[in-house]
């Protein structure tokens, strides 16, 4: 008797998640086929093109903010997702996440037909997103890793959203025919920058990664841009993290604009590298540079979003 009712109990719950995720589902128009995963599949240029969207407390409508994520790797997946943190740091709180898939994994760097393909893309994941009555259509959010976050810059200049809320870029860098960046309206910035990257150049210069190669902004000349775009006085202050590490070599350095509409912030890494701080790298290599544990960057780029209306 026991037996049987050990064989029934993972039946019954297997059966009552099936419900609540297609009824969840059904909300984002996610196909059937697609619930157990969180996965979207929309048409866009005459293609299917695909996202993850994780959406919590799903079954209270209101409309949230959409906080959508670009990282490279094709399918995001649930350990890409984990891997980057932003969710967990988010974990008290309800935005939507989406993580769009981007073609052959990598979303393009420079300008052509292949970012027209992809700003299009996301322009209809936001529309589709917004038509399901789910999001905020004034908090709307932008985050990019590594080469990825050059592709976010594009995507915030060039007005995806309705308009964009935010940006927040994590060890990537602006591309420099960006220079005349002009977002419809002003958008609270972000960025994570180590000053000794050897990969993507602080101080501006192309990139030296094999399959995104582009001609990287200043980082700070990226910062005067966002508080240009943001209404901010001349005033720029800088304040030091806490160092909480001292066994790495490395300094972390907050500067921030005054009198924004909206918030434009840089963190600079003194002696940091290709690295995303407070994150225990995936390869030990030498070769990205120096690593910086007196804060967690997820986290601090959360609390900023957060703070802008996420």
């Amino acid at each position: 008797m026991g037996t049987s009712r050990l064989k029934r109990f993972p039946i019954k719950r297997a059966a009552l998640s099936a419900v609540f995720l297609a009824f969840a589902a059904s909300f984002l128009g996610i196909p059937a086929t697609a619930q157990a995963a969180p996965r979207l599949t929309i048409e866009s240029g005459g293609a299917s093109r695909h996202a993850t969207v994780v959406l919590r407390d799903r079954l209270k409508l209101r409309r949230r903010p959409l906080i959508i994520v670009l990282n490279r790797g094709g399918s995001f997946g649930v350990r890409g997702r984990h891997s980057r943190g932003l969710e967990d740091a988010a974990a008290s709180s309800k935005p939507i996440f989406v993580y769009p898939d981007a073609v052959s994994g990598a979303w393009p760097v420079k300008p052509g037909p292949d970012a027209d393909r992809d700003l299009k893309f996301l322009r209809d994941l936001v529309q589709h997103l917004v038509a399901q009555g789910q999001v905020d259509t004034r908090r709307i959010f932008i985050v990019g890793y590594h080469a990825d976050g050059a592709f976010a810059y594009r995507a915030a200049c060039a007005g995806v959203g309705q308009p964009l809320a935010g940006l927040a870029t994590l060890i990537s860098a602006m591309p420099d025919d960006l220079t005349n960046c002009a977002p419809p309206a002003p958008l609270a910035y972000i960025s994570v920058s180590g000053q000794a990257d050897p990969l993507i150049p602080y101080a501006g210069g192309p990139t030296t990664m094999q399959d995104a190669s582009f001609t990287a902004l200043p980082a700070e000349t990226a910062l005067g841009i966002f508080a240009k775009i943001g209404n901010c006085g001349a005033k720029r202050e800088e304040k030091p993290i806490p160092e909480h590490d001292k066994r790495e070599h490395t300094r972390a350095f907050i500067q921030a604009y005054a009198g924004c509409k909206t918030p434009v912030e840089l963190i600079r890494v003194e002696g940091g590298g290709h690295r995303i701080p407070g994150r225990r790298p995936d390869l030990q290599d030498e070769a990205l540079g120096g690593e910086n544990y007196d804060f967690d960057a997820r986290r601090a780029v959360w609390e900023f979003l957060k703070g802008a209306g996420a």
